[in-house]
């Protein structure tokens, strides 16, 4: 059975913030039936609603965790039924150790909070962390350091354009890889250029085949074409490379 997809709402956020329950509501009938919310702290009862409305279940969640209020985020993934509340960005430490380290511990202590409301906490990277640090990088680090509670959700583009095979990346970290953001295009920095999953630079199909547990999570942080288009055509070109490769 292939793993689930999801789409991360950021994708569509101009949309959602014009109409978020006609935007949920198009989502679904893309063929799409779970989401990853972000920012979901704010208003996570509205948020609830409207997503049973519209008939999607959510595979995780995006929110500020290590610099934040953990526990408002945490009790609003409790709500929402998140069942992994995933810290999507800290910038500005990736060529400290100390620092790395000091995240790292952040996210070990917040996960001991999560456990107790039957929740899990995971991060999200892009191409700063894989900074050269010590022998390694320093994800290389950080991941040394994360208790194994902590779940990695493995932006596959940004991991790329950081300079990792990340297929190679995804066999090495194993089971620790819940979640993957699959996303394609230039492999370029700027954001703009990324284009509609399997369409770009990146090795989507091996990426796919290197953890064939972890939920697929597609992903525009920009697109220049029709956002629900490429969506759709991202989600029909992973469908079928999962039912070519079952």
């Amino acid at each position: 059975m292939s793993a689930p997809i999801s789409v991360q709402l950021y994708s569509v956020r101009d949309a959602l913030a014009a109409d978020r329950p006609g935007t949920l509501a198009r989502l679904r009938e893309l063929g799409f039936t779970q989401v990853e919310p972000f920012g979901f702290a704010n208003g996570p009862d509205a948020l609830h609603a409207d997503l049973e409305a519209a008939g999607l279940g959510v595979s995780s969640g995006h929110t500020s965790l290590v610099d934040a209020d953990a526990d408002a985020a945490l009790d609003a993934a409790a709500l929402l039924g998140i069942p992994v509340a995933i810290e999507p960005a800290v910038r500005d430490v990736w060529t400290d150790a100390d620092e790395v380290k000091r995240v790292a511990a952040r996210l070990n202590d917040l996960a001991a909070q999560a456990a107790g409301r039957g929740l899990k906490v995971g991060y999200h990277n892009h191409w700063w962390e894989f900074e050269p640090l010590g022998e390694g990088t320093a994800y290389d680090l950080f991941v040394s350091e994360l208790a194994p509670e902590v779940v990695l959700e493995v932006d596959t583009y940004w991991a790329t354009v950081g300079g990792q095979d990340a297929p190679e990346l995804l066999r090495r970290l194993g089971d620790r890889v819940g979640f993957l953001h699959v996303k394609d295009g230039s492999l370029s920095e700027d954001p703009t250029e990324q284009l509609p999953v399997g369409s770009g630079k990146v090795p989507v199909a091996d990426i796919l085949a290197a953890a064939p547990g972890a939920v697929r999570v597609l992903e525009f942080d920009a697109y220049a074409g029709d956002l629900f288009e490429g969506l759709a055509e991202g989600l029909a070109f992973v469908t079928k490379t999962e039912g070519d490769r079952a």
